[in-house]
């Protein structure tokens, strides 16, 4: 008999150690899939290696029940990089192992996998560097292009940041890039942030790229079609695979790039279970198997930047947009002088509204963009004061008038919209602020005649409902796009000529201190939507409409500085000791009291103070976060900072295992968490 450690699927907090023994009557290597007995359960498994013989059971072990043996192992560069985001992200190996692979493959023995592989090797094998068709035509180089491609070759592995102006070509680099790959025989990765930008993607993938066989994986697809795809990947059949943060997992035995697309979305941050970063970790992965990484974005993250600034990262710059053409004219309306119908600002200022039938009489097209869904925030009783809150979560139920139904975004609780205020009966209760709803409507007043539409995330509900929205807009059906943030990225609308943000302002006073870089990102990716086609460049505009103009970050953004933005913001960042010149963990707690989770993050306190690690960390207060209560569940958070990266994991390896001893002695306690290098704060 065969002893074996063996990663199983088990929550970080389970009190058995990261890897379990088994016995096999067959030598089985690392890499292998496997289902096992645990207590009363089968559950799949990974071979995780031969187990410490030198350690002696205090019982007989019990036997792999099957292996996956028509399925090629694992690659230890895989398993390595699976032990490297486990220990980072403090999980177990077993819980982070299985919950990246194909929900399919977790459920599939032997039998049924093989007759999943014959049917997909009976496809002809993907065609070789001398067998593929001719590429499709590239277009013409620009110096930038040129010169960041031969950086790239000359540079080797490593990690890149590609920091080019929106339509500057970043996509061509990124084709030309994996086509160097592909002509190596070596398949590419490329991370996206949405699923909605996969398929565009993958449009420009498989016109240049014909007869090479490409798959993608995210969420939005078939359990059968994920698990077909990510095989494909790992035995090697598939040459390039797209996909959103959970594709930096997929097994590519043959992996010569990998391009992270928007670095700095904050999408690529897992924000459930082991809280990863997807950039973060395909910067490692580039490291460890030791081939080219490229991050690309117009508005990089700081932490990304400041890397690039020390030479960690090379820095490649597309400066210029493609044909020469402008970036769009920025200009930013005081919207606190506008003046007021009962206290409501208008939907445009008149000049904005005159910009917009401009573009409307020219047959250009305009997109208004508003992050906020629904009709309204509120819905509000004037007589009482009532508002229409969720009475399961600190905040606001949304009025969306299309269905008539308030709907908090939170918890998701609906309920029709009462005929009368529910506290005192007043038959006058009226929407408060506006959302895209709301917009669409006074649009629709304001233009008549014009082709209004609007996209956010509850009129894509429905499959296939954004591409055919995408698609009109693409083919010059609308007039007018009102849209969330869901628009403003990766989207090339070439007749787009006018870009308009309505009262971002929200960002400015948030607590978060990552709210300004977003806000910039947000707003300079919105503009980049405007002026694609070059011959229209020199008229496309981006307004602004704003109750603070004079702002540092509207500033900045009406002269395209990103590397001044930047510039201010590291500089305040560095003098209050925050990222990327500290390093942060957030500890959670969850109970359906808020004072059971303050009391178990207490005691995690208390026992930090006896943790030897402890000195190099600062752990401050309990405090609620900005919307305390969701679902009926209260939740606290307790943030951890050090000024050293490796003395905050020292700390976390150490303190974590006093804390799991710490639960059971705090009933009520739902779950607890700790989110390292967390986004949201």
């Amino acid at each position: 008999m065969h002893r074996l450690a063996i990663a199983v699927e088990m929550p970080q907090h389970a009190a058995i150690g990261a890897l379990l023994d088994y016995e096999s009557e067959h030598t089985l290597p690392a890499g292998t899939l496997v289902r096992v007995p645990l207590g009363k359960r089968e559950v799949p498994g990974i071979v995780w290696g031969a187990a410490d013989e030198a350690v002696a059971p205090a019982h007989a072990l019990r036997a792999v029940i099957e292996a996956l043996e028509g399925l090629p192992p694992l690659s230890s560069s895989w398993r390595t990089l699976i032990d490297f985001a486990a220990a980072y992200y403090q999980r177990q190996v077993g819980e982070l192992g299985l919950s990246v692979l194909p929900p399919e493959l977790r459920r599939s023995d032997d039998r049924q996998l093989g007759r999943r592989l014959t049917r997909l090797l009976r496809e002809p094998p993907a065609p070789t560097a001398d067998t593929a068709p001719p590429l499709a035509a590239a277009p013409a180089l620009t110096d930038d292009q040129a010169a960041a491609l031969a950086a790239l070759q000359q540079t080797g592995a490593g990690t890149a940041l590609l920091h080019g102006v929106t339509g500057s070509g970043k996509t061509e680099v990124y084709l030309q890039a994996a086509a160097r790959a592909l002509a190596a025989g070596r398949q590419a990765l490329v991370l996206v942030p949405e699923i909605n930008l996969t398929p565009q993607l993958e449009a420009r993938f498989a016109a240049r790229f014909p007869g090479r066989r490409l798959v993608s994986l995210h969420s939005a697809l078939t359990p059968a079609q994920r698990l077909n795809h990510w095989l494909l990947a790992h035995l090697g059949r598939a040459d390039l695979v797209l996909g959103t943060r959970l594709a930096v997992f997929a097994s590519m035995p043959r992996l010569g790039l990998i391009v992270v697309d928007e670095e700095h979305d904050p999408s690529f941050k897992q924000q459930e279970g082991a809280r990863y970063s997807a950039r973060d970790l395909a910067v490692y992965r580039g490291h460890l198997e030791k081939v080219p990484v490229i991050l690309g974005s117009a508005t990089p993250s700081l932490e990304t930047w400041q890397r690039a600034l020390e030479g960690r990262y090379h820095r490649l710059t597309l400066a210029a947009r493609i044909g020469q053409g402008a970036m769009p004219r920025v200009r930013l309306l005081d919207s606190a002088n506008l003046p007021r119908t009962r206290g409501v600002l208008p939907a445009l200022a008149a000049p904005l509204l005159a910009a917009v039938q401009e573009r409307l009489a020219r047959g250009e097209q305009s997109l208004l963009l508003l992050n906020r869904r629904g009709y309204a925030p509120v819905l509000h009783c004037h007589h009482c004061q009532w508002k229409s809150g969720c009475p399961h979560c600190s905040a606001w139920r949304v009025f969306h008038k299309a269905d008539r139904t308030l709907r908090c975004h939170h918890c998701g609780f609906t309920e029709a919209v009462p005929r009368a205020c529910p506290d005192c009966g007043n038959l006058d209760i009226a929407p408060l602020g506006r959302g895209t709803e709301k917009l669409e409507e006074q649009l629709a007043e304001l233009l008549p005649g014009a082709r209004i539409a609007r996209i956010d995330a509850d009129s894509t509900r429905h499959q296939g409902a954004l591409e055919r929205q995408l698609t009109a807009v693409h083919e010059g059906e609308v007039d007018v796009l009102v849209g969330t943030q869901m628009v403003a990225k990766g989207h090339d609308f070439r007749r787009m000529t006018l870009v308009a943000a309505i009262n971002p302002d929200g960002a400015l006073y948030s607590s978060d201190f990552r709210a300004p870089e977003r806000l910039f990102a947000l707003l300079m990716q919105a503009a980049g939507r405007a002026g694609r086609d070059a011959q229209q460049a020199a008229r496309s505009e981006m307004w602004i409409q704003t109750a603070n103009p004079q702002h540092a970050l509207y500033q900045a953004l009406v002269k395209h500085d990103f590397e001044a933005f930047a510039a201010s913001q590291l500089d305040e960042r560095r003098r209050a000791g925050l990222p990327p010149f500290s390093s942060l963990a957030l500890m959670r707690a969850e109970a359906r009291e808020a004072a059971v989770a303050t009391a178990f993050l207490q005691a995690a306190s208390e026992a930090a103070a006896v943790v030897p690690e402890g000195a190099a960390v600062t752990l401050y207060p309990p405090v609620p976060p900005a919307v305390p209560r969701v679902a009926g569940i209260e939740r606290m958070q307790m943030l951890v900072e050090s000024a050293s990266r490796p003395a905050l994991q020292r700390f976390l390896a150490a303190w974590l295992p006093a804390l799991h001893a710490l639960r059971p002695r705090h009933k009520g306690l739902a779950r607890w968490a700790v989110d390292v290098d967390p986004l949201a704060i």
